[in-house]
């Protein structure tokens, strides 16, 4: 057996052997829920024992875990999603393999009739295929908006670049190099262009002083402002 599921306190909790394991390894992840590494020379009844004596632990982070899952949009079979410029399709297929792709303006995702649309892996590949049409819609856009603005305000960068970041919308290097969120390309046009000119006034200011903000509300006007609405977006919810 590679692969068993405990009901532990009222948690379901997989057990799966792993060949790369060195301990007994728990992890819990959104829509994944607790999932235990278990070495190839440890039981499973043994990985059960040492899981109970960590049930407390489990059960508060089960807690966290879930607040972050009602935060997530759950895709369903009647879910309308659409970015800038490309359309969500999600399809059954008569088909083991779940695929997706992104052309024609369509992020398409081809669903197994084996699998439920609910399901971690689904949910993922969903997600998945909205970021990577995100980052070429990013690809096409930041750049070019980054160097308008800059040429408009007088400041001067190096490259941008663009990264699928967990928390920051962005980010100025020391050397001057602009780091761009492809979830800005989730954000209306105004938020956009903040996020950008905050950076390039980095260029100037590498840090939140005084002067940094007087900078910023003068090329952006209404900086606290924008910086609260931004703050109202988030990088990982849809």
């Amino acid at each position: 057996m590679k692969e068993l599921v405990e009901d532990l306190s009222g948690i379901a909790v997989t057990f799966f052997k792993s060949t790369k394991a060195k301990r007994i390894n728990i992890t819990l992840k959104p829509f994944a829920g607790v999932r235990v590494s278990v070495p190839s020379s440890v039981s499973f009844k043994q990985a059960k024992t040492a899981t109970q004596k960590r049930m407390r632990w489990i059960q508060s982070q089960v807690s966290k875990m879930k607040r972050v899952e009602n935060q997530y949009t759950v895709f369903t079979s009647n879910t309308k999603f659409q970015t800038r410029s490309h359309s969500l399709v999600l399809k059954r297929v008569d088909a083991e393999a779940l695929r997706s792709f992104v052309a024609n303006s369509k992020i398409t995702v081809s669903i197994p009739n084996s699998l439920n649309i609910l399901d971690a892996v689904v949910q993922t590949e969903i997600i998945t295929a909205i970021v990577r049409a995100l980052r070429k819609e990013a690809k096409d856009y930041l750049p070019e908006r980054v160097a308008i603005l800059s040429a408009k305000h007088n400041f001067t960068y190096k490259n941008t670049a663009i990264k699928n970041a967990k928390t920051r919308w962005g980010s100025c290097s020391f050397e001057n190099n602009i780091n761009l969120n492809l979830h800005l390309m989730r954000l209306p046009e105004h938020l956009i262009d903040y996020v950008i000119l905050h950076e390039l006034v980095h260029t100037k200011v590498k840090n939140h002083s005084k002067d940094f903000w007087q900078l910023l509300q003068l090329v952006s006007g209404n900086a606290k402002g924008l910086d609260k609405e931004v703050k109202c977006y988030s990088t990982h919810i849809y």
